[in-house]
């Protein structure tokens, strides 16, 4: 995102100061609403089934047709649901990228998105997802195999995870696929408008297929993290961190854009199209209600609730908080700080969503909206070139919201644990992505392109293809 007047902080009459005021009412009335009772249906629900360890348990007592089948089906169903709802989120970002770039590279841009989610969901099939989950490993690494194997032992039936996990084999592979590609989606975005095309599928190929299971398998899969209580309820941490902070290293190597930075300071690049930013901000949201709450892995009723809940409250505070800094900083209230500062409540929120209070929800949204302004403000100081201000919306909101936890979860986080999950994930990707950054540049002519290509535009130069009909 671009900014501009960043250094004047001049707090004189203005509209925002209404903003505030609102805000701190709405704090003072929210501060004594706690969801304390929402795990109590749980509790009931298995109390009342009593001591069984699976499903095939519970069918041989109530029969075919049972109670538990019933719950097993609806959670399959959201399943699948909520699996649709995060591949919409790749359509999300194809519009938001698109809308902030240029008009003469939206092409490309469309093209690395259609690119990013087809091999990701290959690369997962082919090894990703047995990476991802390898059962017993040595905590930090074990190659998979092609998913094939669910069919093995029941893999393909409503025994596949017991009562812990309601859903099948192939049913908990495609919702974990879709969350695979969006790391390289987000590194997409920070290096549009001058990276080569065929640099950038060979990393994604790597970034996807290679670093995101290994990192996942650390939490997920019952490494290292989990092991040391490690709390990333949908991958605030383990999603967007590491697309943030890998993105940051890609841009570290490729560099700003031709005349972004010049003698006289920034010069802004507009964004081509904010509507089209604003449709994809909102295809977002929209599908984070799939990525957070599918992540519960069942249909439970309690949980889903307090999951939808704090997730809209925590993207509706980051837009607030974004509104209220960038409107004090930039003396004007700016259209990509608040879409950006929506998307830093949804970010912050992804960590803890099933262990927060309605109001623990609304503070991590508005601190993640106001750090996400204060973060795209620095990050153009030091010359950190990123169209769309995807490092500091999953990086660092990602890495906020992991501590979050800590400081706001209704249970016994420790926020050393916390700190430590964040900064090995983040150091990860980013070291990962720095070394196949520079192995490409040295061994593929490259890793941007030439000036003359950048001014002409990738549509062209990439594609031979122009974005819009004349």
């Amino acid at each position: 995102m671009k900014t501009k007047n960043a250094s004047h902080l001049s707090l004189g009459a203005a509209p925002w100061k209404f903003l505030l005021l609102a805000v701190a009412l709405l704090f003072t009335y929210a501060l004594p609403v706690h969801a304390d009772d929402h795990e109590a249906p749980a509790e009931e629900a298995v109390e009342e089934a009593g001591p069984v360890d699976d499903y095939n348990e519970l069918l041989e007592a109530q029969g075919e047709y049972a109670p538990a089948y019933d719950f097993f089906t609806t959670s399959m169903l959201w399943t699948c649901i909520a699996a649709a709802l995060v591949f919409l989120m790749h359509l999300g970002f194809a519009t938001l990228e698109s809308g902030l770039c240029q008009k003469k590279n939206v092409v490309n841009v469309l093209f690395k998105n259609v690119f990013i989610i087809s091999i990701g969901v290959i690369t997962y099939a082919l090894f990703g997802f047995n990476t991802h989950y390898p059962g017993d490993f040595n905590g930090w690494f074990s190659w998979g195999s092609m998913i094939g194997d669910l069919n093995a032992d029941g893999g393909n039936t409503w025994g596949y995870g017991g009562l812990g996990l309601a859903m099948t084999g192939f049913g908990d592979f495609i919702f974990q696929a879709m969350f695979a590609a969006t790391g390289a989606t987000i590194v997409s975005g920070a290096v549009a408008e001058r990276i080569k095309l065929s640099s950038f599928m060979v990393f994604t190929f790597l970034f996807v297929g290679v670093a995101y299971p290994v990192a996942g398998s650390w939490h997920w899969g019952g490494g290292v993290l989990a092991e040391a209580g490690f709390k990333d309820f949908a991958g605030s941490t383990v999603v967007h961190a590491f697309g943030g902070f890998g993105a940051l290293a890609c841009v570290m190597v490729l560099g700003p854009r031709k005349g972004k930075y010049t003698e006289n300071g920034i010069k802004p690049i507009p964004a081509h199209s904010f509507p089209m930013a604003a449709i994809g901000v909102f295809l977002l949201m929209f599908g984070w209600y799939g990525f957070n709450g599918g992540s519960v892995l069942s249909a439970e009723p309690s949980a889903l609730g307090l999951v939808f809940t704090t997730t809209t409250l925590g993207a509706c505070a980051g837009a607030i908080g974004a509104i209220i800094i960038s409107w004090v900083v930039l003396k004007k209230p700016d259209l990509s700080m608040a879409l950006n500062g929506l998307l830093a409540g949804l970010v912050g929120i992804t960590a803890n969503a099933d262990v927060i209070s309605v109001s623990g929800a609304l503070i991590i949204g508005l601190i993640a909206g106001g750090i996400v302004v204060v973060s795209i403000v620095y990050l153009d100081k030091i010359k950190i070139d990123d169209p769309v201000g995807a490092i500091s919306v999953h990086g660092v909101c990602g890495i906020w919201g992991t501590i979050a936890v800590a400081l706001f979860g209704e249970g016994d986080f420790s926020l050393g644990t916390q700190i430590y999950g964040a900064v090995l994930v983040s150091a990860f990707a980013f070291i990962f992505a720095l070394v196949v950054f520079y192995i490409l540049k040295a061994v593929m002519g490259g890793v941007r392109v030439s000036e003359e290509e950048e001014e002409r535009g990738l549509d062209i130069s990439e594609h031979g293809q122009e974005s819009y009909g004349s």
